[in-house]
């Protein structure tokens, strides 16, 4: 079994496009998805601010790596253009965990270790999943409750958009 949480985010032209190409692009394999949140930009602030939403995939089919290379592709179906670290970007897909992988590999590191200071993926991801814990870390539910309120905050869910 191959059960991944995939992050989303866009703050580049259509937004929300973006983000339901991602989700079609692993739609046979999606469990779940979450809401879809408006969050500051993080890293490089003087940019738009982002939409993000977290899914859940399964495919018996695919390792970890098959997930890193269906985000990339989603990214590059997307226009991704990587040229500032942390900068805007039509399109990100960050591979958050793999069930039962651990990874230090500098291509793809797992649990994705941005994970445990980052609410913009917390808590999409603890709306569909409200047991979720990140291997290493603990429960991403106490994860998040040690963040600073202004990062909880930041993170506004916008039930006028769906990626269903």
């Amino acid at each position: 079994m191959s059960r991944a949480v995939l992050s989303l985010g866009s703050n580049l032209g259509d937004r929300l496009g973006y983000l339901r190409s991602a989700v079609d692009a692993v739609r046979p394999a999606l469990v779940a998805v979450s809401g879809v949140y408006e969050t500051k930009a993080w890293g490089v602030e003087d940019q738009p601010d982002f939409l993000n939403a977290l899914c859940i995939v399964d495919d018996p089919a695919r390792d970890h790596w098959a997930w890193l290379r269906a985000g990339q592709a989603a990214e590059q179906a997307a226009g991704r253009v990587r040229e500032l670290r942390w900068g805007p970007r039509t399109l990100d897909v960050d591979i958050v965990t793999v069930q039962g992988v651990l990874s230090d590999d500098p291509e793809l590191l797992l649990p994705h270790p941005g994970t445990p200071d980052r609410a913009s993926v917390l808590i999409p991801w603890l709306e569909i999943d409200p047991d979720a814990e990140v291997p290493g870390h603990g429960r991403a539910a106490d994860l998040l409750a040690r963040l600073p309120e202004a990062d909880r905050a930041g993170v506004v869910l916008r039930p006028d958009l769906t990626l269903s």
